[in-house]
C-alpha cells in the first residue's frame, strides 16, 4: 500500500523551507544579537518548517504523529507562527518597496524601524498559540434551516446533525471526542451523519479515542462516509471498526430513512484519494442505484468540489467538510480555490443546497483556527412545494 501523503510531504517541506529561509533572512539574521544566538534561532525555524518530515520519520506518520499531545501543540503553534510571520514580513517588504518606488522616505524609514520585524514575530507567535487553542476547542453549535422542494410532509422539521473532520488523534484525544459526542446528543437530532475524516492513525492507535462515537444517539441512527484521511491508515479495518461502533457506512451506496410511510434517501460516496490505493472512486450513479426515484436525496460527500455535478443528478442537499473552513481568515480564499470555489457555509448550486462545514476538529499537522471556529451543525429540513405543483 502506498505510504500516506507520499506526494504531499515533499511539497509541504519545500514550501516550509522556503518560508523559513525567508524568515531567517528578514527577521532572524538582522537581529542585533551574537551569531551564537542567531544561528540556533535560524536552525529552530528550519526545524519547525521540517517538523512534519522529522516526526513522520521517527514517530508515526505525517497524517498521524504519535508524539505527546503537548509536543504536537507546541509544534503546531510554532508552525502556524512561522506561516504568519512570513506573511507579515512579506507585507512589510512590499510596503517598503512601494515607499521607495513612490519616493516616500519618511514612510520607508518608518518601515525600517528596528523593532517592527521582531514585533511581527511576537505577534505571529501569540496568534499561533491562540490559533492552536481554538483548534483544540470543543466546537460550537450552528443551526441551519434548509428548504427542500417536494420534501414529504413527514420530514418537515426533521433534524439532521452533521459532524465532520473529527480527526481523532494524539492531539484530539478520546476525552475531546467524548465532549463532542455529549454536545451532539444534547441536541437530540433525528439523524446523525458524519462526512469523513473521523480519525488519524491506525485502529490500534485510535481505538480508545473513537470509542465514544459509538454512544452517538439518534432515532434514525448514525450514517458515515469516509474522508481522505481514513485511507492513510488501514481503510478496510476502519470501515469494519466504524460499523462495529453502530454506524451505517456508505461507500458509493445509499440507505432510505422511512417516516410515516414517506422516504428520504441518504446517499454517500467515497473520496477521490481512493485511486491511490486501488479502491473505488466516488460514484454517485452507483450510490443512487436502486433508490426511490421519488424520494428527496441528501448526499454525504467529504469534498465539496463536485457540487454542480451532484446537483445535476438530482441531489437536493449535499453535506461536505474537508476544507476546515480555510483555517485562518484570509487563507480561506486559497483553500476556496482548491475546492471548486467552496470553503465554508451555505451555497446554492443549480437548485441544490450545499453546506460545507468548518469541521469539528483538525489534522494535527496544521491544528490552528483563527477567525474560523469549529462547528457541530444541525439542519432542520423544511418542506416547500415542488416546482410545478399547485
Amino acid at each position: 500500500m502506498r505510504p500516506p501523503l507520499k506526494t504531499e510531504l515533499p511539497v509541504l517541506s519545500v514550501v516550509g523551507v522556503v518560508l523559513a529561509l525567508y524568515v531567517v533572512w528578514r527577521l532572524i539574521w538582522p537581529l542585533r544579537v551574537p551569531v551564537s544566538v542567531r544561528g540556533p534561532l535560524g536552525l529552530l525555524v528550519l526545524a519547525l518548517a521540517l517538523h512534519h518530515r522529522i516526526v513522520a520519520r521517527f514517530a508515526g506518520t505525517m497524517a498521524s504523529p504519535e508524539i505527546p499531545k503537548v509536543a504536537i501543540a507546541i509544534l503546531a503553534s510554532g508552525f502556524t507562527a512561522l506561516l504568519l510571520v512570513a506573511v507579515f514580513l512579506l507585507v512589510l517588504d512590499i510596503l517598503l518597496l512601494l515607499a521607495r518606488l513612490l519616493r516616500q522616505p519618511r514612510v520607508a524609514d518608518a518601515l525600517r524601524r528596528s523593532w517592527l520585524r521582531p514585533a511581527a514575530g511576537v505577534l505571529a507567535l501569540a496568534l499561533g498559540i491562540y490559533g492552536v487553542q481554538q483548534g483544540m476547542a470543543v466546537p460550537q453549535v450552528r443551526q441551519v434551516d434548509v428548504a427542500i422542494a417536494g420534501l414529504p410532509a413527514a420530514f418537515d422539521g426533521y433534524r439532521v446533525l452533521q459532524l465532520t473532520d473529527i480527526h481523532a488523534s494524539r492531539l484530539l484525544t478520546g476525552d475531546w471526542v467524548t465532549k463532542v459526542v455529549a454536545e451532539s446528543n444534547a441536541l437530540k437530532p433525528d439523524l446523525v451523519v458524519i462526512t469523513g475524516d473521523l480519525v488519524d492513525g491506525s485502529v490500534r492507535a485510535r481505538a480508545n479515542d473513537v470509542r465514544s462515537l459509538g454512544q452517538l444517539q439518534a432515532p434514525d441512527g448514525v450514517i458515515a462516509i469516509t474522508g481522505n484521511h481514513e485511507y492513510y491508515g488501514q481503510y478496510a479495518q476502519w470501515m469494519q471498526a466504524f460499523r462495529g461502533l453502530g454506524m451505517t457506512v456508505l461507500e458509493n451506496s445509499h440507505t432510505p430513512v422511512i417516516r410515516n410511510g414517506a422516504s428520504l434517501t441518504i446517499a454517500g460516496v467515497t473520496d477521490p484519494v481512493a485511486a491511490r490505493y486501488g479502491l473505488p472512486m466516488p460514484d454517485l450513479k452507483a450510490a443512487l442505484s436502486g433508490a426511490d426515484p421519488n424520494a428527496s436525496v441528501i448526499l454525504l460527500d467529504h469534498r465539496p468540489n463536485q457540487a454542480a455535478a451532484n446537483a445535476a443528478q438530482g441531489v437536493k442537499l449535499q453535506l461536505s467538510g474537508h476544507t476546515h473552513g480555510g483555517h485562518i481568515v484570509g487563507m480561506d480564499q486559497l483553500v476556496k480555490r482548491a475546492n471548486g470555489g467552496y470553503v465554508s457555509g451555505r451555497y446554492e448550486v443549480n437548485g441544490m443546497t450545499l453546506y460545507v462545514s468548518n469541521g469539528a476538529g483538525l489534522w494535527p499537522g496544521f491544528a490552528a483556527r483563527i477567525g474560523v471556529p469549529s462547528e457541530i451543525t444541525v439542519f432542520t429540513l423544511r418542506r416547500t412545494a415542488a416546482a410545478g405543483s399547485g
